[in-house]
């Protein structure tokens, strides 16, 4: 097995020193999933209270993220933005996914001076921005951004499970996992679906099949009715 280094604070510090601050990371969660918002998250962290075990939150446990959410969100300034279903809708993932990056930015109490945000694309801010693939794994405040925009997501989706039973957004969190194929096969999408995906589309369209031909069915059943005439 191979050892994989966490991330550092090494980008951060180097601006630090050339008078640069604040810092911020950038990243979001929820671009793949059938249902939901995609959210976005900035984090500057604190270069005197860094949380130990900072990591890309795809390496860290549920129990872990928990933690680790509650120590940034008391030692850092942050910012979360949720894209909803009807602006990935409208956008597409990645304008919707660009779009809350750059919200989240300017939520933060004050406008950092630099930003490292996860993936290739730049975010349009007025502050300069490096984009960083696999930022989450190798950036800190990056990583930082991916748990505080992953547990935040995940807490929403559970609150979604309440309010649509049977789907079980609260174990697959809205992804493609066979379980929820399976309840949008029977179920069909509910309001939070995300439109236009290609397995949400394909349960629309069956349900919508279905509901014509109950239609049809139910006009061509015969009706019997007794007339009863009193003289």
């Amino acid at each position: 097995m191979v050892a994989v280094a966490p991330p550092s604070f090494r980008r951060e510090r180097a601006l630090i020193k050339r008078g640069v601050w604040p810092v911020a990371g950038c990243d979001e969660a929820g671009r793949g999933p059938l249902a939901g918002p995609v959210v976005a998250a900035a984090v500057v962290l604190d270069p005197k209270r860094i949380p130990r075990g900072i990591d890309d939150s795809k390496r860290l446990t549920p129990e872990r993220r928990e933690e680790l959410f509650e120590e940034i969100c008391t030692t850092a300034s942050f910012a979360v933005v949720f894209a909803s279903p009807a602006r990935i809708d409208r956008d597409n993932i990645l304008r919707a996914s660009l779009w809350a990056l750059a919200r989240a930015v300017h939520a933060l109490p004050e406008m950092p001076k630099h930003v490292f945000v996860d993936g290739r694309d730049r975010l349009d801010t007025p502050c300069d921005c490096d984009a960083v693939i696999g930022g989450d794994g190798l950036v800190l405040s990056i990583a930082a951004a991916s748990i505080i925009a992953k547990v935040s997501r995940d807490r929403l989706m559970c609150k979604l499970a309440q309010d649509c039973p049977g789907y079980g957004f609260e174990s697959h969190k809205g992804y493609a996992v066979p379980e929820h194929l399976e309840a949008l096969h029977r179920l069909g999408p509910s309001l939070h679906h995300r439109r236009f995906f290609a397995p949400v589309v394909a349960a629309r369209e069956r349900h919508q099949a279905m509901t014509i031909e109950t239609e049809i069915v139910a006009m061509e059943t015969p009706i019997n009715v007794e007339i009863s005439a009193g003289i």
